[in-house]
This record gives structure tokens, C-alpha cells and sequence, in this order.
């Protein structure tokens, strides 16, 4: 089993199409059978008005086939906490995931400043 029970994920959801909408998903994996999980966690929604992601504050549950093409997975480390994730534009970076006390993920889909 390559995700375990306990596990920390970042999930971003490919466009499947231009002006799709933009998801991303960071959670704790609470089940698995082969690659597909149930996560409990966090959903960011890019607003294409404002250019932002935004966080939902309500902690979610959902199945995700961490396989499927249409997904990329990144593990987050088990010490970080889950509901201090934000996102932030780092200068010459980009777009990241950050709890503001070390962890930091370039999440940038196309580059910096995508």
C-alpha cells in the first residue's frame, strides 16, 4: 500500500478543461484500499474573480482515487497542522501551501506565478 491510514495528503484537481474550476484538497487519510482513500480535510477554491484561493472552513469527507490521472498527490508531513494550511504568493515562488511555522509546498501548477 503506497497511502496509509494516518497519512497527511495534498491533492490538486486538474483542469480538465480552460476556465474549469480550480480545487485543491488537503487532508488526513481515514481509510484506503489500494489508492482509493477517504479523507477527512480542508477544500480551496480558486475564485477567478479575486485570482485567490480560499479556503472552505468546514472540514469535509471525501473519496479520491489517488491513482487516477486527474489528481496530483503531494504527502505532507504528519507534524504539521492540517487547519493552519493556508495559501500565500511568495515572492519569485508563487502560489504555496503553508502553516506559517516551516512547512511551505510550491504548489504552482505552471510555474511561478501561475
Amino acid at each position: 500500500m503506497i497511502v496509509e491510514i494516518g497519512e497527511y495528503v495534498h491533492v490538486i484537481y486538474r483542469a480538465l478543461y480552460e476556465n474549469s474550476g480550480r480545487r485543491h484538497f488537503v487532508g488526513e487519510v481515514l481509510a484506503t484500499e489500494s489508492a482509493v482513500c477517504r479523507i477527512e480535510g480542508y477544500v480551496f477554491v480558486y475564485d477567478q474573480k479575486t485570482g485567490v484561493f480560499t479556503k472552505k472552513a468546514e472540514k469535509r469527507v471525501t473519496v479520491i482515487d489517488l491513482s487516477e490521472s486527474g489528481y496530483i498527490v503531494n504527502l505532507i508531513d504528519r507534524t504539521v497542522v492540517l487547519e493552519d494550511i493556508v495559501y500565500k504568493y511568495e515572492q519569485a515562488i508563487g502560489l504555496v501551501a503553508t502553516d506559517g511555522k516551516g512547512f511551505s509546498l510550491n504548489i504552482n501548477e505552471f510555474g511561478a506565478k501561475s
